[in-house]
């Protein structure tokens, strides 16, 4: 299987992402392309940099001769909400019609608008107002629609099945805008990683953009560590900024074996009887195995000597985690013994997809396997749109479902 391993070690931004996709490709060729797609006033050039001793490429792209950068920010200033400057307002609908009648496959047209729909969508939750009230302003729209379009270019150039990100460094300290100092990751990046594996640091400044944020978010077919893989290239992406640690992003692009679609693994039940000890006690204990890491744990009415009506706590958990699930089993619960039993188990391949929708991003756990795929909404994305946007949960799980089957 063909897959690009997307590493955010120092975050994401366009311009880094662009760079290292373009040392995936044809370099010259991408910014030929990108250069003769007529954007208004708009110049990619590629610019060999260094890093710490790293080199690579730095996407620079310029409008009218300025190339848009923010001094607090590692990265490009790619978006904008009531900045103090003045420049032209475009809209969302706008920036779509640009996109629209740029010389592009349908595909690319499809993902750059996308992309831009979940900007749009966060900057409205972080400025509390409609999506079709959010404003770009003209210079940093029009940079920001380079590095979005020529992102979903070198997708459609690399043409991976699958795309694996790490969890995303999003930086640290605070960040200055036209509203006042705002903490990292600034509000409509903390939207767009919702549901994504990130982590602060390693520096005191913004890593991770919004458009970085969104363009991980929808080409993202899962998060996680570089999967087992025959690495044919690396691209390295550079920032704009010197940091201690170098700034890049690196794009790996390889073959990795197809996931097994029947897999077969060993587990452990535990389980045990209890006939004096509280609900509420049973209720805590069986979240912190859950919380522990147990694979599930769940409780059955029985009955026990003499009549009593009883419980039986049962734990699913892995072989190498059975002694620290034993001992706090023995510490939450009354029991004074437990007993174990090493079963096989078949279990459907999973993996956990993005779905970009109207009503925002939804992510989908995909199973497959025995002849069968299901696919399901995953239940907190729905849960928060429902209360974020007042809808009722059913009418959310049939509106995202409706996309899914249109996927």
């Amino acid at each position: 299987m063909r897959t690009l391993y997307l590493e955010c070690r120092m975050g994401a931004s366009g311009d880094m992402l662009m760079g290292a996709l373009s040392e995936l490709v044809d370099r010259d060729e991408f910014v030929r392309q990108m250069n003769a797609l007529g954007l208004p006033g708009v110049q990619v050039e590629a610019v060999p940099a260094e890093r710490c001793g790293i080199h690579g490429t730095h996407m620079c792209v310029t409008v009218h001769g300025h190339e848009e950068l923010e001094n607090t920010h590692g990265h490009e200033h790619e978006y904008g909400h009531d900045h103090a400057h003045h420049h032209e307002h475009r809209h969302l609908h706008d920036v779509r019609s640009i996109i629209k009648n740029l010389d592009l496959s349908d595909a690319v047209k499809t993902d750059a608008g996308e992309v831009y729909a979940l900007i749009a969508e966060a900057e409205a939750q972080a400025h509390h107002v409609p999506v079709d009230e959010v404003h770009f302003h003209e210079v940093g729209a029009l940079d920001a629609v380079a590095d979005v379009v020529g992102c979903c270019l070198l997708m459609e150039m690399v043409g991976a099945d699958q795309v694996v990100v790490s969890p995303v460094a999003v930086g640290g300290g605070t960040v200055s805008c036209a509203h006042g100092i705002l903490p990292v990751p600034a509000p409509a990046t903390a939207h767009l990683l919702e549901g994504v594996p990130s982590y602060a640091g390693p520096v005191d400044s913004e890593l991770c953009t919004p458009t970085g944020a969104a363009l991980l978010r929808h080409f993202a077919s899962s998060f996680g560590p570089q999967p087992l893989m025959r690495v044919e290239k690396v691209g390295y992406g550079l920032g704009s900024k010197d940091f201690p640690q170098a700034n890049c992003l690196r794009a790996f692009l390889g073959e990795t074996e197809a996931p097994a679609l029947d897999p077969e693994d060993e587990v452990v039940e535990l389980s045990c009887n209890l006939d004096d000890q509280p609900a509420e006690d049973v209720a805590y204990a069986c979240q912190v195995l859950r919380d522990a890491g147990a694979v599930d744990v769940w409780t059955t009415p029985i009955q026990m000597k003499k009549g009593r009506p009883g419980t039986m706590v049962s734990c699913l958990c892995r072989p190498e985690d059975r002694d620290a699930m034993v001992n706090l089993m023995f510490a939450h619960l009354t029991t004074i013994g437990i007993r174990e039993a090493r079963l096989r188990r078949h279990v459907l391949g999973r993996e956990v997809t993005a779905l970009s929708t109207p009503l925002g991003p939804v992510r989908v756990k995909r199973s497959q396997g025995h002849g069968v795929v299901r696919e399901k909404p995953e239940y907190e994305d729905l849960a928060r749109i429902a209360r974020e946007q007042d809808i009722p949960l059913s009418e959310v799980r049939q509106r995202v479902e409706s996309e899914l089957g249109r996927r």
